[in-house]
């Protein structure tokens, strides 16, 4: 059963340095992904703590938010039939040694952490992430 979903999408500051944003880009829109939303952000350090709160009891919760703080992000609002999954498969594993050829990360990460693009990994958390971002007024339904 198919079902039109929105996911956040983060193409990551190791991605963004890389300038690899529009190759990002260009595979989201021809998996028929459709971008409502798009923003270029730096993330101050409390910012990336409050959108990774849910880790803060981990180990690499320091590492992470200071990662996603050396530069800029974008920040997208993707819309789709299945939009979570597909978005987590044109992503691959978290691991990118672990990530399907031809996957975002296998491609273009370095490091699980310097993994190029960030996803909402279900319905429930798509639902916090998107608004942690962006405003009902900056989503554009296509």
């Amino acid at each position: 059963m198919s079902t039109i979903q929105r996911s956040l999408a983060i193409i990551k500051p190791d991605a963004v340095a890389k300038g690899v944003m529009g190759q990002i880009i260009t595979r989201i829109e021809q998996a028929g992904l459709k971008i409502l939303a798009v923003r270029l952000i730096h993330m101050a350090h409390d910012e990336a703590a409050g959108f990774y709160a849910v880790h803060r009891e981990r180990a690499f919760f320091a590492s992470l938010c200071t990662f996603m703080t050396q530069g800029p992000c974008l920040t997208m609002v993707l819309e789709g039939e299945n939009a979570i999954q597909r978005w987590r498969d044109l992503m691959g594993a978290t691991d990118f040694r672990k990530a399907a050829p031809k996957t975002i990360r296998a491609d273009f990460a370095s490091s699980i952490e310097a993994n190029a693009v960030h996803g909402s990994d279900s319905p429930e958390s798509a639902a916090i992430e998107i608004p942690y971002f962006f405003s009902a007024l900056e989503i554009h339904p296509r």
